[in-house]
C-alpha cells in the first residue's frame, strides 16, 4: 500500500508564491508518473502538471504558465512551483503517483489534497 503525504499548502497573498510538496511512501519498487491536480470552489478537478521518471514534465494548457513540477526520485518526493499566485489559483491541490510495489503490483494512488487559498 503506498501513501502519498502533501505538504505547503495554505494563506498566500496575491503575488505570492507557492511551493507543495508530495512524498510517496510504502512498499514501493519504482514511480513511474507523479502528478499535481487541482480543484477549485465549484469546479471538477483538472490536471495541473505531470511528470515521468526521467524527469520530463508536462503541463495542462489550461493552467500553463508559471507552473514548475520538478521530482526528486531519491526521496519520492514530487514538487509544485508557482510565483506570482493569482486568486483563480485558489484550490485544493491533490497529488498522484503510479507505482510498482516491491512485489510487481501496479497501482494509482491519491494525496489527501492540500488547500492553498489566494488572498486578494
Amino acid at each position: 500500500q503506498v501513501q502519498l503525504v502533501e505538504s505547503g499548502g495554505g494563506l498566500v497573498q496575491s503575488g505570492g508564491s507557492l511551493r507543495l510538496s508530495c512524498t510517496a511512501a510504502g512498499s514501493i519498487f519504482s514511480i513511474s508518473a507523479m502528478a499535481w491536480y487541482r480543484q477549485s470552489p465549484g469546479k471538477e478537478s483538472e490536471l495541473v502538471a505531470r511528470i515521468i521518471s526521467t524527469c520530463s514534465a508536462a503541463y495542462a494548457d489550461l493552467v500553463k504558465g508559471g507552473f514548475t513540477i520538478s521530482r526528486d526520485n531519491a526521496k519520492n518526493t514530487v514538487y509544485l512551483q508557482k510565483n506570482s499566485l493569482k486568486p483563480e489559483d485558489r484550490a485544493i491541490y491533490y497529488c498522484s503517483a503510479d507505482t510498482t510495489s516491491v512485489d510487481w503490483a501496479g497501482s494509482s494512488s491519491w494525496g489527501q489534497g492540500t488547500q492553498v487559498t489566494v488572498s486578494s
